[in-house]
């Protein structure tokens, strides 16, 4: 189940002497670099301090066709997401927040967890979901974190105690996983923490 994260070029870290974790981000937008992005690694990197695998799936990765449930022939972009929801013991999404709400690219990529609905553990099933917006103001930043946890309810999953909302009016994500406010990037890390630790725990 693990050769998935441990192939196609992405790096692991953090690994352990416990059973290893493996942690999904999705997240971003269409540019690269985007300060949704960014939020999304400063996150990862705190899933790996707590010593998991991750691998993240970000911005024109996440272009797929509209999630349409009557169509079994799905395209391979859209078979590598599935598949990596299925074998996560843990999520992080991130969200930029457009016009109060998640983004078209995120909710069509959620909307695939639908494929996973004849599993053993269908949708996402007991696991933990950190959970990030990232909006230009509060307003956006805030509603667009609610919707989120309301998907993830309907998914089946946990959303961390602790979860984001990231005004990018205020705070600045950079190029070296750092921010220009010290709390917000504690508060990512801790969010890739907690999705680490509940998903151990459970």
């Amino acid at each position: 189940m693990l050769a998935l994260y441990l192939t196609g070029g992405v790096s692991l870290k953090g690994v352990t002497s416990n059973p290893a974790i493996n942690v999904l981000g999705l997240g971003g937008s269409l540019r690269a670099g985007s300060q949704s992005e960014r939020a999304l690694r400063i996150a990862l990197k705190g899933a790996e301090e707590a010593g998991a695998r991750t691998r993240a799936i970000t911005g024109s990765e996440l272009v797929l066709p509209f999630y349409d449930s009557a169509i079994d022939d799905r395209p391979p972009e859209a078979l590598r997401l599935v598949e990596a929801l299925r074998v996560a013991d843990g999520v992080i999404i991130v969200s930029p927040g457009y016009h109060g709400a998640l983004s078209g690219l995120i909710k069509n990529a959620l909307d695939y967890v639908e494929d996973l609905r004849p599993d053993a553990r269908p949708y996402l099933h007991g696991r933990p979901v950190g959970l990030v917006a990232v909006a230009y103001g509060w307003q956006a930043a805030v509603t667009t974190l609610e919707q989120l946890r309301t998907i993830t309810h309907a998914l089946r999953g946990w959303p961390t105690p602790l979860g984001g909302s990231v005004n990018s009016a205020e705070v600045k994500f950079d190029e070296s996983g750092g921010a220009s406010d010290e709390k917000i990037v504690n508060t990512l890390r801790l969010i890739g923490r907690q999705v680490v630790e509940f998903a151990r725990d459970r």
